[in-house]
């Protein structure tokens, strides 16, 4: 990945640190909120000591009928609230009993929306807690319908809202934004939310939710965290006609127009917040989001999680899916459906780590991985016409016009989709691909379920109950022949909690590709034997928090040892201060 990006910028690495760019920042923990212990005292300030009707509209300290009878005297609230004292975890059993009555996935993200905006801390106690059963609510796939109706559910503004209009003053935006210790940024443009399309302003739902995923499985505060979206403008008729359409009421601007408004973003965000601050690429169209990959990458803390969380991912699980079907990655063969951003950094990262396992050069284990494309398999002969980001992938073979046709010629024992066009792994191609495989393994990455290459279901069922099946979006659980198929999910979820934290707790000013194969090779070893006999290929969520740590810690040991990391002196225990740095959503006791 970081070869292909080193051509685009000229052969810059990220590793070469420039003293300009590399200035000092990042950010403190001003009110000692990480490091104090549960069992202290501290004080709810917002501008002033926060207390009475105002302290109950602070979603960041209220805690509702959890209210301790001091509390209540100390801070003004008698009266302000019914008598009854609640525990947190009995609000906790109300909320959860609840949101389970409702039967439409959106109602449940409403009201999970609802919550967070009125006590933060209760929020993510029943996120971390019920963390299998809420992932799917608060992130992919309900997130894509809230964000196709976010003009119609918009209630009160979640981040920055940055368009044309603000060009010339995004530093005075940023200082708009009540907090000023900023560890993680996400900022998407909207242009190409999951796999449906440019939805322009609305895509706010994307880094709002990714950002609840830093607190609630990798630990990063929630006031240390700033969803972005950067309206240029859609090209999606149906919301510029929408009534309810909040962003920009115009075609989206491209070239330099577009280039200008991200270099103020940029430069304003580290002008603001530091050198140290995580910004995380989401959901821009691939023609933006190599470019900004590479422009960026060695002048900034930049991260893009469709190209490199979901390559982390996925080769996590299919470094775990070798000790169920045998071999090294080098003996396998791997087609892809899609070469876009997800397709073509899978990919790539697969290659590297296949060319350090075997030290071949990296041109050559490139060889062992085809793509499949809108016009067919991606072979020399294209070579002239191909995007730059798909060249590389471009090998000696006659064309094929299909990804049928390619599976027959290829014989692939992986398969993996990251097409974005739902029930393209149709009956044939599973059949054929299981025709010449013991245990395939299928990899079904595309966002929202709806747009899934094939359901768990048909993968177990087409294949005879012998595919290793892992999905972008959940499946249930299916019956085939009397045994009962777990579907694992190959959700970025598993990484960039645990990555980001790794780049915070050790003060990373640079993202390289070494700290990408860290995060797979923490994440696979997480796999236990009880697992395997399941057919997962990843561990179950409920362990996500001590899966992040274990990433966190291996990212950050990478990072130290390419000379990356600033906090100094490194810690002994990885893991267990990067525990030690993980947000606690349990109430506080108030003065």
């Amino acid at each position: 990945m970081e070869s292909t990006l080193k051509e685009m910028r000229g052969g810059e690495s990220v590793l070469d640190l420039d003293p300009k760019t590399t200035v000092g920042g990042g950010v403190g923990d001003v009110y000692g909120e990480d490091c104090a212990t549960e069992d202290q005292l501290v004080t709810p300030w917002t501008y002033s000591v926060a207390s009475g009707y105002s302290l109950l509209r602070d979603p960041r300290h209220n805690k509702g009928l959890a209210f301790t009878e001091l509390e209540r005297d100390s801070h003004y609230l008698r009266g302000l609230l019914p008598p009854t004292v609640f525990t947190q975890e009995l609000q906790e059993k109300k909320l959860m009993a609840s949101i389970r009555k409702y039967q439409v996935p959106l109602q449940k993200y409403m009201a999970m929306m609802e919550l967070q905006e009125r006590n933060e801390r209760l929020f993510y106690k029943l996120l971390i807690d019920n963390v299998e059963e809420l992932l799917p609510v608060v992130y992919t796939p309900t997130v894509g319908e809230a964000c196709q109706k976010y003009g119609s559910i918009f209630r009160r503004p979640q981040g920055l809202y940055i368009s044309l209009k603000e060009k010339g003053k995004i530093i005075d935006v940023l200082k708009n934004w009540p907090e000023r210790s900023i560890q993680v940024i996400v900022v998407t443009d909207g242009e190409r939310i999951l796999g449906l399309g440019d939805l322009g302003c609305q895509g706010m739902g994307i880094p709002v939710g990714k950002l609840s995923l830093y607190t609630a499985l990798g630990g990063i505060r929630p006031s240390a965290c700033l969803p972005v979206t950067i309206d240029v403008g859609t090209n999606n008729e149906e919301l510029l006609k929408n009534d309810f359409y909040i962003g920009l009421r115009q075609r989206r601007a491209t070239g330099q127009e577009y280039a200008d408004l991200l270099q103020e973003f940029m430069s304003a965000v580290k002008q603001n917040y530091g050198e140290k601050v995580v910004i995380q690429f989401e959901d821009f169209a691939n023609h933006n989001a190599f470019t900004l990959l590479a422009k960026y990458g060695t002048s900034h803390l930049v991260f893009n999680d469709d190209i490199q969380g979901t390559a982390s991912v996925v080769l996590a699980g299919v470094v775990a899916a070798l000790k169920l079907i045998g071999g090294t990655l080098a003996d396998h063969r791997f087609l892809f459906l899609g070469a876009g951003e997800a397709g073509t950094g899978i990919a790539e990262l697969i290659a590297l780590e296949m060319s350090k396992q075997t030290k071949a050069p990296l041109e050559e284990t490139r060889k062992r991985i085809w793509l499949v494309d809108s016009k067919g398999l991606i072979v020399s002969s294209r070579k002239e016409s191909l995007q730059h980001f798909k060249q590389p992938w471009a090998h000696d073979h006659e064309p094929v016009k299909d990804l049928l046709g390619a599976v027959k010629a290829i014989k692939p024992t992986v398969l993996i989709g990251s097409s974005g066009v739902g029930r393209t792994f149709t009956k044939e191609i599973i059949e054929t691909i299981a025709s010449f495989n013991e245990k395939p393994i299928i990899l079904a990455l595309s966002n929202p379920t709806s747009q899934s290459e094939c359901t768990a279901e048909e993968a177990y069922t087409w294949s005879q109950g012998r595919a290793i099946f892992a999905s972008g979006s959940p499946f249930d659980p299916v019956e085939y022949n009397g045994k009962v198929f777990v579907p694992g999910q190959a959700n970025n979820a598993y990484i960039f909690p645990g990555f980001g934290l790794g780049l915070v707790i050790s003060g990373a000013i640079r993202v390289h590709d070494d700290m990408l194969l860290a995060a797979s090779e923490a994440l696979a070893k997480q796999v236990s034997q009880e697992n395997y006999d399941k057919g997962l290929i990843y561990p179950p969520f409920s362990n996500i928090r001590k899966i992040s740590a274990n990433i966190a810690a291996n990212v950050a040991a990478k990072a130290y040892e390419l000379g990356v990391a600033t906090r100094l002196p490194r810690p002994a225990n990885l893991v267990k201060y990067a525990e030690s740095c993980m947000y606690s959503p349990v109430y506080r006791c108030y003065r």
